[in-house]
């Protein structure tokens, strides 16, 4: 799980560091409700761009970000609401939008969670080791940038056919960039890579999101609260939250769906996938192309037990959208279909992956007959900053979005979405899926079988997990008391 033992070499080096470069840790409360943030911290922010590279952004690591770009403040969490004339649906689709954290993605809060319990027991030691950061995209960024913030070296590991714009933010932020074979679904040569740096001798820390149970704690206690807050903001009387439909990756999002079925205990969580690597539903695998979700394996920090429904979304999908929502054809032809210009605005909050959620919680929402009344959640991870050269590939391969072909995207794609490729899972099912953890993370990663069979049987395993952030929050405060910031910021 997540190990809380003090290293006191490695904690002095740490709280000196921070002294140092001034460097204040937000807690886990501060994160999930801004409202608890020291004013003299909300003051400084107001100078700070979004993307900074300034300690002070840490305390942005939040779904409350004001929608500015520089200087702003706390505000309601982003979100955004797909009406029928999108969706082709009837219930309400509401994704929270990440792009308004720093690097334009909520992943950066998840490295958070990964990094920080390390830091404040010592355990990584920020003067001689380096972070290694292992994804498949927007983690890595959200790794490298944490670790520029908090003063340590970073090594950013992800595969060589991922988008343009993600290697050429890393150059100026990551320390050190390693591609590895493949594309997004090529995530065993990431473990390979990473078993190879820890046999190389060199002082580093792995922090490998699909085991960090910091990425899960993260989730649970920041964007699950924060979309409770959603939630009561736009429902009405009658209203009825469903479920939370996102794409696994990680499995540290959906981890959100465990704390709001504490709130709405009959609500359901709605995991995606790949069509072209449809390992939940078949154990099945491939390549795809919807970047940031990760396969061919499941991650060991998923509690599949409290997952309802596979959805395998073919990729062709997402991309068409994603061209329909960013060519002047695509957008005139929304026009004419009466989607509105506020929203308009907004779809480039929206990358693939983004896509990919909002696709798959419209298959969810028909797989259930969901009316005017049902609320459907899910997240858009990032924005289109990352995939502007996918675009221009599209349009170099296929020819610029015309008319017509905006018509086939919108019907096709939006109004003619179908249930085809999914699957409700029974309990023997979910066990099915939940097996298929051994063989990447027993046998090829050295976890052990006592507690894969934990994860299954053991009543209090998740929960136990959940109730860690009661002693990291005090460390953190500890921490900081320590590096004698917390009055002077």
């Amino acid at each position: 799980m997540i190990d809380l033992t003090i290293d006191p070499k490695g904690l002095e080096n740490a709280v000196a560091q921070a002294r140092q470069r001034k460097i204040l840790i937000p807690t886990f409360r501060q994160l999930r409700d801004p409202g608890h943030v020291p004013f003299s911290i909300v003051r400084r922010l107001a100078k700070v761009g979004l993307w900074d590279v300034d300690p002070l952004n840490l305390f942005r690591l939040t779904w409350h970000n004001e929608p500015k770009e520089h200087g702003g403040g706390f505000g309601p969490v982003n979100f955004v609401e797909f009406p029928s004339s999108v969706t082709g649906c009837k219930a309400r689709i509401i994704g929270l939008a990440g792009k308004w954290f720093p690097t334009g993605a909520h992943k950066v809060g998840a490295a958070f969670g990964c990094l920080v319990p390390r830091l404040v027991t010592g355990q990584f030691d920020p003067t001689r080791q380096k972070a290694v950061w292992p994804s498949t995209g927007n983690y890595c960024r959200g790794g490298a940038y944490d670790s520029a913030l908090l003063g340590c070296e970073s090594i950013a590991i992800l595969p060589e056919g991922m988008s343009r714009e993600r290697f050429e933010w890393l150059e100026n932020v990551a320390g050190e960039i390693i591609k590895t074979p493949g594309s997004e679904s090529n995530v065993k040569e990431i473990f390979d890579k990473c078993w190879e740096l820890r046999k190389s001798g060199q002082d580093l820390m792995i922090f490998n999101q699909f085991e960090e149970f910091g990425n899960y704690l993260w989730h649970y206690h920041v964007t699950g609260p924060s979309m409770a807050e959603v939630l009561e903001d736009v429902m009405g009387p009658g209203d009825e939250y469903r479920g939370l439909v996102v794409a696994t990756g990680s499995a540290g999002t959906i981890a959100a769906g465990d704390y709001l079925k504490e709130i709405y205990p009959h609500s359901k969580i709605g995991a995606s996938e790949a069509l072209q690597c449809p390992t939940l539903l078949y154990n099945g695998f491939g390549d795809h192309r919807i970047e940031g979700i990760g396969d061919k394996h499941i991650p060991w920090i998923h509690n599949i037990k409290n997952t309802d429904v596979v959805i395998a979304l073919d990729d062709e999908a997402p991309v068409s959208v994603m061209r329909l929502f960013n060519s002047p054809a695509g957008l005139a032809y929304l026009r004419k279909q009466g989607v509105s210009e506020s929203l308009i605005e907004k779809l480039p909050w929206l990358g693939i992956s983004c896509i990919g959620n909002l696709m798959s919680a419209v298959k969810f929402a028909k797989f259930y007959d969901l009316e005017e009344n049902d609320v459907v959640l899910t997240v858009f991870t990032d924005s289109l900053a990352m995939y502007g050269s996918r675009l221009e590939e599209y349009d170099q391969q296929r020819g610029p979005v015309s008319e017509l072909d905006a018509a086939a995207i919108y019907h096709r794609y939006l109004m003619g979405q179908t249930v085809d490729s999914m699957e409700e899972l029974t309990y023997p099912q979910r066990k099915r899926v939940h097996n298929l953890k051994y063989y990447t993370w027993v046998e090829q990663q050295g976890k052990s079988h006592a507690e894969i069979q934990a994860q299954w049987f053991q009543r209090d395993y998740w929960t136990s997990i959940r109730k860690l952030v009661d002693q990291i929050d005090p460390l953190i405060h500890e921490f900081n008391q320590r590096t004698g910031l917390a009055e002077e910021l």
